[in-house]
């Protein structure tokens, strides 16, 4: 594998299946029962989830200026610990106000420990070539919901939801620590030497962060992941409410969002291979297109044409996982990567908080109807894109620069 060899790509990739399936994909599986014997309502306990993404967001920027001066490896080993205390707090939890703590502490794992602090990793191993190992793991942790929610159901119906916590913590120490040990070391670098986010970086001449204001381009993307994120998140709660409002059973709606995983992984593949050699920016206009595309074709045309919405929304959605951590490499270069990348996704965490409840909101409102809203917010995030240029647009602008 072209950058990075493949043994940095496979552990990190599985360390990061382990992650995600124990904290994202968590409460589908767990939240029920869990709020049933904490004598809590099941919304509770998906607020007390969605106070862990507002607390990853604000450990993002934290971690990644670590990974910057530090190296991954021993921030994500940190990250295990962290996973193993919170979720043995959530199993051992009485009640309501220790169930809450216990999940701000995963939290804080999520924003030190998902793929911004894995892309924050790779680049600080191997900087601009880090693109190919982005889309590796990516590929690999993929199938996160595909392992956890299988494992976290058979989990919890052999050991009850509290054995599920605690098997999750167990699988954090003895499989994930591991993992993440086997990353490469990488020497601390010198404060002196660190690059703050905001600063205008040099490390990638070519790129549109030279041709304009940094500050700029850095709002435009931190918009656009927001927006990504948002609709991501909104779609993956929602989903099977939202195509039964279009008249469909439940049991055909569960079918169809079955093509979104698949759909994910075959878009990344294709990045892996003939988009790789395609400016992410141009990866990333393509993919946020995908979505109001499938929507309007699903609402223009009704349940029939329902699996072109899942696969379009599953294959941009799976491109742009991708985007989030080569776009910034592509256009503000490595140096400094991994601070940025966590004030970057601070928004996008936010957003993805709100999505559940916001677009929750929007289909009481509007039924179907409101994938005319996701719609409109994927099209402005492409006309944010936009008005960013590739590095050949710029040359072409500017030969003589």
């Amino acid at each position: 594998m072209a950058g990075a060899p493949a043994r940095v790509v496979g552990s990190l990739g599985l360390a990061q299946t382990l992650a995600w399936g124990s904290s994202y994909y968590l409460p589908a599986m767990l939240a029920v029962p869990m709020a049933r014997e904490l004598v809590v309502t099941t919304p509770t306990v998906y607020a007390a989830f969605s106070g862990a993404l507002v607390a990853s967001a604000l450990v993002g920027p934290v971690a990644g200026h670590a990974i910057d001066r530090y190296g991954g490896r021993i921030v994500l080993i940190s990250t295990n610990l962290l996973f193993a205390v919170g979720l043995v707090m959530l199993g051992l939890a009485p009640g309501l106000w220790m169930m809450v703590a216990a999940w701000m502490i995963i939290g804080a794992a999520m924003g030190s420990g998902l793929y911004e602090a894995a892309f924050s990793s790779l680049v600080r191993l191997y900087g601009q070539d880090a693109r190919t190992a982005i889309t590796g793991i990516t590929l690999i942790a993929g199938f996160a919901s595909t392992v956890g929610w299988p494992l976290s159901a058979w989990m919890e119906a052999q050991f009850g939801w509290r054995g599920a916590c605690l098997g999750w913590a167990i699988i954090h120490l003895f499989l994930g620590l591991p993992l993440n040990a086997w990353l490469p070391r990488t020497p601390a670098v010198a404060k002196a030497d660190e690059l703050q986010a905001g600063d205008q970086v040099s490390a990638n001449p070519a790129g549109p962060a030279t041709q304009a204001r940094p500050g700029m381009v850095t709002a435009i993307l931190a918009f656009v992941f927001a927006a990504t994120w948002f609709i991501s998140t909104a779609i993956a709660t929602h989903l099977p409410r939202m195509l039964e409002a279009t008249g469909m059973t439940l049991a055909v709606a569960v079918g169809i969002g079955a093509l979104i995983g698949p759909a994910q992984v075959a878009a990344r593949l294709l990045e892996f291979g003939f988009l790789r050699t395609v400016h992410p920016l141009l990866s990333a206009r393509l993919a946020t297109l995908a979505h109001p595309i499938g929507a309007a074709v699903l609402l223009a045309a009704g349940p029939a044409l329902a699996p072109v919405f899942a696969v379009l929304h599953g294959a941009g959605n799976g491109i742009l996982t991708i985007a989030k951590g080569t776009l910034p490499l592509a256009l503000f270069g490595a140096q400094g990567y991994g601070a940025r990348q966590g004030w970057l996704m601070l928004p996008a965490r936010v957003a993805q908080a709100l999505a559940p409840f916001l677009f929750g909101l929007a289909l009481d409102a509007w039924g179907a109807n409101a994938l005319w809203l996701s719609g409109a917010i994927s099209v402005a995030a492409f006309g944010a894109l936009i008005l960013l240029r590739t590095p050949s647009a710029s040359s072409q602008a500017n030969p003589s620069g």
